[in-house]
């Protein structure tokens, strides 16, 4: 039988999150319960939310509630039977997107196997809606892998959003651990077909990929994910430390050093990357709108 793994003690100082603005986060917080809105921010228990509401007046919307039907490991999203979507979210979203007066929006969702197109008309309508109301902000998506269905990618991508983020989370080894409903593969394909469709269709549209690390991979395999990201022409890369949102999630194996995030940011930029976010506080849409411009 396996030891498991020895706990690494204490958050390190590097780790530390400083609480800026909380009236202005207050505002923000009170915008998203008015418009019936749910933010990955709050569901992932986010260590930038802080930062990004009360800061930069930012967040991530999170579509078609807040139940998702895959069972990964290390997220706080609550699992189950979803429910009935809402046809009016995709409006709400973009109204609290023109409230905010955002330049550059972010927007994600659970995964909704339930549902015959995974919720791609959903997220293809959450951007026109963006459009219509805040025709000058950027919109970035975040999305599921729609198991692997490429009618699906196709009615994302032809809302054309400026960047198209597919996580793969983690290394090929931890798979079965930390993805157990999902295949590496498969997230891969979705990232080629994007990249693919990309350079036919909208050549400026990004194409975005992120992972946590802290959950057992070694710097070899992340460095080898990231040469499989380049094969399938990924533009921007984000890397950050897994931090367990509690103990009945995966544990965690190590804090990884600065000095680590630091090398795998340098190897990127020398494979090819036009961007490289990584550092211990990194999440997918941390800094998304400063990504996309650079």
């Amino acid at each position: 039988m396996a030891r498991p793994p020895v706990l690494p003690g204490p958050r390190p100082d590097w780790l530390k999150i400083r609480v800026p603005a909380p009236e202005v986060m207050a505002e923000v917080e009170s915008l998203m319960r008015e418009q019936r809105l749910v933010t990955v921010c709050e569901e992932a228990r986010c260590p930038n939310l802080h930062e990004c509401w009360g800061v930069h007046r930012t967040a991530t919307f999170m579509l078609m509630g807040d139940i998702c039907t895959r069972h990964c490991g290390f997220c706080n999203v609550g699992k189950g039977r979803p429910g009935q979507l809402d046809p009016g979210e995709p409006q709400r979203v973009a109204e609290a997107v023109a409230r905010l007066a955002l330049k550059f929006a972010v927007v994600t969702s659970v995964n909704r196997d339930d549902l015959p197109d995974g919720g791609s008309a959903h997220f293809a309508a959450t951007i026109q809606w963006i459009r219509t109301l805040s025709p000058r902000c950027g919109v970035e998506v975040l999305i599921p892998d729609f198991r692997g269905s490429e009618a699906a990618l196709l009615a994302v991508l032809e809302a054309r959003p400026e960047v198209l983020n597919h996580n793969v989370e983690t290394v090929p080894h931890l798979y079965k651990r930390v993805r157990p409903d999902a295949d590496y593969a498969q997230s891969l394909q979705v990232l080629s077909r994007t990249a693919h469709w990309r350079d036919i269709h909208v050549p400026a549209m990004r194409v975005k990929s992120g992972i946590m690390v802290g959950l057992g991979e070694t710097p070899e395999q992340v460095l080898e994910l990231m040469a499989d990201w380049r094969k399938n022409r990924v533009d921007i890369a984000t890397l950050g430390q897994y931090l367990p949102p509690s103990e009945l999630h995966l544990p965690l194996h190590r804090y990884v050093e600065p000095a680590e995030f630091d090398m795998y940011r340098r190897k990127g930029l020398e494979m090819g990357f036009q961007r490289v976010e990584s550092a211990p506080l990194v999440r997918s849409s941390y800094h998304a709108g400063e990504s996309f411009e650079a």
